[in-house]
């Protein structure tokens, strides 16, 4: 059983950020969630990641309907600084956390801890997320636990990542 909370488009002053929004996804908010998407993978996680291994997991050919189509079936949320996009998350139905990007000059402001408090209220029940190297201590933090670590396979080169849950 799920049940999502509806969020009131709201903002609050961050660290190094100006008024920051989170509200909810919007069709027209994809092809700047897909760019962001792109550019957060080939810069954040270059230091865990080799070259080969980002352009297969970003390839910058991302399916903008069907993503589009991903967003509106989750519960999908994006962070807003003065009508710039920053950051992004969704979460399904079973609990499930499928994506938390955030814009590399944002890293460290508090935006993916705001997104990911939303994400985590808007559902019952454990979370389940694949945390990339880059993003496992993120979710340590929030009391997250490895329950295994997995090599994905992506046009024939492997990437790791971590199957972590939240027990709630």
């Amino acid at each position: 059983m799920y049940v999502y909370r509806r969020i009131e488009q709201r903002g609050r002053l961050l660290s190094g950020v100006g008024k920051m929004f989170i509200r909810e996804y919007r069709t027209s908010d994809c092809k700047a969630l897909a760019e962001l998407f792109y550019n957060t993978v080939h810069t954040v996680n270059a230091k865990d990641y080799s070259r080969e291994q980002l352009d297969v997991w970003a390839t910058g050919e991302i399916d903008l309907e069907s993503w589009n189509q991903s967003f509106q079936e989750h519960y999908s949320i994006v962070a807003v600084d003065d009508k710039t996009i920053v950051g992004f998350g969704d979460i399904d139905k079973t609990g499930y956390l499928d994506r938390l990007f955030v814009h590399a000059d944002y890293q460290g402001k508090g935006i993916a801890t705001d997104i990911c408090n939303h994400l985590e209220q808007a559902v019952q029940g454990n979370i389940v997320t694949h945390a990339s190297i880059t993003a496992r201590p993120f979710f340590e933090k929030r009391c997250y636990k490895v329950v295994k670590e997995q090599q994905v396979e992506r046009r024939g080169i492997f990437l790791t990542n971590f199957v972590m849950v939240k027990e709630r």
